[in-house]
């Protein structure tokens, strides 16, 4: 236990710095970074207190000591023989590495470039797209369509998903008169409710992929515009995934450039192959019906605003006055003008408004009116006149690739507007800008306790310098299998750190300790290497098989998994397989450069030259 107490200590420490900073993030996503940091933080602690007390305990009681030839018979002895022939490849080649420090130094800044190449080329996003086994689907008829017109579209959409979706869509219930986007008697929604994950294994089946062919279906429809939505993966951030944002006017524009900037957006966005589709949120310009009074003359005529108010809100849009009691139970009164009455603007003409004097005053006597075009509701995002747009990417294109694409887009129209993200695309945007003071406070945090740990400023870099490899893995497998740079692969990429810099102080610590008892530099780290060679790999391979049905989920919730599982499990790999041949050149570069150090305050002895054999 003494060999590797330190060992044990130090691997707790790093893995709870890389996570505890996490804690502290504030926002959506500070909630989703906060379960892991505890989760993980917690395991680990409560690990590294078994591995010190139990797991002692438990060896003495366990282990029996058996004859030195058993483990040369039978499927152990053939692990063991081929372990050991991996193992002493391995000693040949961390010799051959130590003795090239340029040219291996060389091929380590490549990999360093070749982090930050595919970082840039990794597609952004936030959270992945999930399955939830439900779909929407926007309608929104012609402006001043009946809730008849409207009712037929909702009958062909049920149709397309109970008939030519019927081996993969369980019901579907639509309402008329209401939307994400408004209420009217044009608007529509349906809720799709596919059938459960274990009935449709195939990728053809999922959710994204019934939206997709419903957004092709559903396009020809003439009668109405039919937009399928696959629901965020949470959906307390909004109502719709893909981009939400807001065209705003930030120069004063009038409603009537604004909506021209937005239509051309619109038309933009429609040419672009980054973007799927694109659609304008909320309700349409209308015609409406202005009234023209003569203040003047109704004053004249005994009728007072109040007067004319409360005529035009009783009459025609009805009024709550008292409740009565029926059969036990109360009712409440509302009045309205009868309904022949209200029908057209010309029926305006024949109500009278009671004047002061008790007389009847026919409207017409003091009012016009007349057909007009218009907004039924203006919008302010941020105290700013906006219109809100909502689209998804293109098949193959990310959220953070088509965001992009918008901020291009948005520069081509008229000086004066610009766009606000809000919803999901907006906590992407927040997350995205967090990522970097993440990773730098989590690697300042591992290097400060590295440091207490050794008691030295330098050796730390002996582990710091293993990370990148480790990264360069969770970035190739999350390119190569895509996934996205989003909240779940920043936390697989701390947890990759952490396990690298795992593997790199199991070697980093047995070498120090051995330098510092006299052996020379080279023999001390090679030693390290092959004594701690076994325990690394072991402990890879239990946690890479650990993550591995993370890779391989599938159903509800699967796209979480999938991110979080592949990028550690890239990450390991890489850390496990290149990273243990860094580790030992990093350690004898770093203690050659702090020789003379060395010598003045431990008096170890320093060999110049790697042993010839």
């Amino acid at each position: 236990m003494g060999q590797i107490t330190g060992a044990l200590v130090g691997i707790a420490l790093v893995l709870s710095a890389v996570f505890v900073p996490m804690a502290f993030f504030g926002g959506s996503t500070g909630v989703i970074y906060q379960q892991f940091s505890v989760t993980i933080v917690s395991a680990m602690a409560l690990s590294v207190l078994v591995a010190l007390t139990l797991t002692p305990a438990l060896c003495a009681t366990l282990l029996r000591a058996k004859d030195a030839h058993h483990t040369k018979r039978g499927p152990a002895g053939w692990f063991n023989r081929a372990f050991d022939g991996i193992s002493h490849g391995y000693g040949g080649a961390v010799g051959w590495i130590v003795r090239r420090p340029l040219r291996v130094g060389l091929i380590y800044l490549l990999l360093v470039g070749a982090v930050a190449y595919v970082f840039t080329r990794t597609p952004t996003g936030f959270l992945p797209d999930e399955d939830q086994g439900i779909l929407f689907t926007l309608i929104q008829a012609p402006t001043g369509a009946t809730a008849q017109r409207t009712l037929k579209v909702v009958q062909q959409v049920e149709n397309h998903f109970m008939n030519g979706e019927k081996d993969n869509v369980s019901s579907m219930f639509g309402v008329v008169g209401f939307s994400f986007a408004g209420q009217g008697q044009n608007m529509g929604i349906a809720f799709v409710r596919l059938k459960d994950w274990s009935e449709r294994p195939s990728p053809a089946q999922s959710a994204q992929a019934v939206a997709g062919r419903a957004f092709g279906a559903l396009s020809q429809i003439r009668d109405a515009f039919v937009f399928p939505i696959v629901p965020p993966s949470v959906i307390e951030l909004g109502n719709v995934s893909g981009f939400d944002f807001y065209l705003q006017a930030r120069s004063g524009q009038s409603h009537e450039e604004l909506l021209a900037a937005r239509n051309q957006m619109l038309g933009m966005a429609a040419q672009s192959p980054l973007i799927g589709s694109a659609r304008p949120s909320g309700l349409e310009d209308a015609a409406q019906f202005e009234l023209d009074i003569d203040w003047r003359a109704a004053g004249a005529m005994g009728v007072s605003a109040t007067d004319v108010g409360r005529l035009l809100s009783y009459g025609w849009a009805g009024a709550y006055v008292n409740d009565y009691v029926d059969r036990g139970r109360i009712k409440r009164v509302y009045i309205q003008g009868e309904a022949g009455s209200r029908a057209t603007p010309e029926d305006l003409k024949q109500w009278r408004v009671r004047n002061d004097s008790g007389g009847l005053v026919p409207f017409s006597n003091f009012s016009e009116g007349k057909w007009t075009f218009g907004p039924q509701g203006l919008k302010r995002y941020n105290g700013v006149p906006a219109m809100q747009i909502q689209g998804s990417p293109a098949p193959g294109v990310t959220t953070g690739q088509a965001m992009i694409e918008i901020e291009k887009l948005v520069k081509q129209l008229p000086p004066g507007f610009d766009i606000a993200w809000t919803g999901l695309s907006l906590e992407e945007r927040r997350s995205g800008n967090q990522a970097p003071m993440l990773y730098a406070l989590s690697i300042a945090v591992v290097f400060l306790c590295l440091a207490a740990l050794y008691e030295s400023w330098s050796i730390p870099f002996a582990v710091m310098l293993a990370m990148p490899i480790g990264v360069l893995g969770a970035l190739l497998w999350t390119y190569l299998g895509g996934f996205q740079n989003g909240v779940f692969f920043q936390v697989g990429l701390l947890t990759v750190i952490g396990l690298t810099g795992k593997n790199a102080i199991l070697i980093v610590e047995f070498a120090r300790d051995r330098f510092e008892s006299g052996e020379p530099l080279f023999d001390a780290v090679a030693q390290a290497a092959r004594q701690r060679f076994r325990p690394i790999i072991m402990t890879s391979m239990a946690f890479s098989l650990g993550v591995l049905p993370l890779v391989l989920s599938s159903g509800a919730g699967s796209g979480g998994r999938n991110a979080i599982g592949s990028s550690v499990l890239g990450g390991t790999l890489s850390a496990t397989v290149l990273g243990i041949l860094f580790v030992p050149l990093f350690f004898v570069a770093i203690n050659r450069w702090r020789k003379p150090a060395t010598q003045k305050t431990a008096g170890s002895p320093v060999a110049d030259t790697p042993p010839t054999s």
